[in-house]
């Protein structure tokens, strides 16, 4: 109502800024010439051990790969294998303070480390265009970390490189998975026609780090700890205290911000067993 005209730049819109737009502009050709990574669906079953042969492969080319699981947990253990093999790595999470992140960062940007792994790397605003392989595994696993929007923007991780290329370990092709594929191919043929037409030949990025700006000490602020023991709320505590983790998880969902997303639903789902067996509904 107060503004006449208005420009909304998204990587990855959602059907809200679609439907409210009068009308949308895609931005699909880059000046490097690049285009959207090669996206290629494996089975789960050996995955480690094709991961592992990918990675020596890249790092023979000084070239960098992230690695995206599905929790902690194993975003550690995995870590901790790729050491035992003589890959050096490091992982990140939410549990990770806000500065040791950047430091870890800085480090596969300087080749210090060759593998990043963590369970979202999408609000950190990853900006390192050595990074060749992006590997997602559980990519067939449904919700905030698997859905279509999470698996083009950690896809997009692998743009920035002339090699660039993403793994997803499925068993199942999901509706997320055939969309981003759809949507990733669709892209793929408009660049390549366009630097056909032009004899444009794709180029990597070269840049030093940049700030990460999307790295906030508010991230710390959204791990959510029980402000009072469930058990010892009333029904109307326990019914707004609900709401309120609900609120928090579609706000982090819009945010991009799945991995905080997903903490706050299995929270959220803890609770509502704990409303049920005491109230019955």
């Amino acid at each position: 109502a107060r503004v006449g005209q208005l420009i909304c730049v998204s990587a990855t819109p959602a059907k809200y800024e679609l439907d409210q737009a009068g009308q949308v502009v895609e931005q699909l050709i880059r000046p490097t010439g690049l285009i959207d990574p090669e996206i290629t669906v494996k089975p789960t079953k050996n995955q480690i051990d094709d991961i592992i042969d990918r990675l020596n492969s890249i790092i023979k080319r000084n070239e960098r790969a992230i690695i995206t699981t599905i929790s902690k947990r194993s975003a550690e253990e995995l870590s901790r294998y790729l050491d035992r093999v003589g890959i050096k790595n490091n992982y990140i999470h939410s549990d990770i303070d806000t500065l040791d992140r950047i430091k870890i960062l800085e480090d596969l940007h300087d080749d210090l480390i060759d593998v990043l792994v963590g369970v979202n790397l999408l609000r950190e605003g990853l900006d390192l265009p050595e990074v060749s392989l992006v590997a997602i595994l559980d990519a067939d696993k449904e919700g905030f970390l698997r859905s279509t929007t999470s698996l083009v923007q950690t896809a997009g991780r692998a743009a920035r490189h002339v090699n660039g290329r993403v793994i997803l370990y499925a068993d199942n092709i999901t509706d997320s998975i055939r969309h981003m594929m759809n949507i990733t191919q669709r892209r793929r043929a408009a660049q390549e026609a366009y630097n056909k037409e032009h004899g444009i030949t794709p180029q990597t990025i070269k840049k030093s780090v940049r700030e990460l700006i999307s790295i906030s000490k508010e991230i710390a602020k959204t791990e959510l700890q029980f402000e009072k023991d469930p058990e010892s709320m009333s029904k109307e505590e326990l019914d707004k205290f609900i709401e309120k983790i609900q609120r928090q998880m579609k706000k982090a969902a819009a945010e991009l911000d799945f991995e905080s997303a997903a903490e706050l639903r299995d929270k959220m789902m803890i609770l509502k067993k704990e409303y049920q067996n005491r109230y019955g509904e």
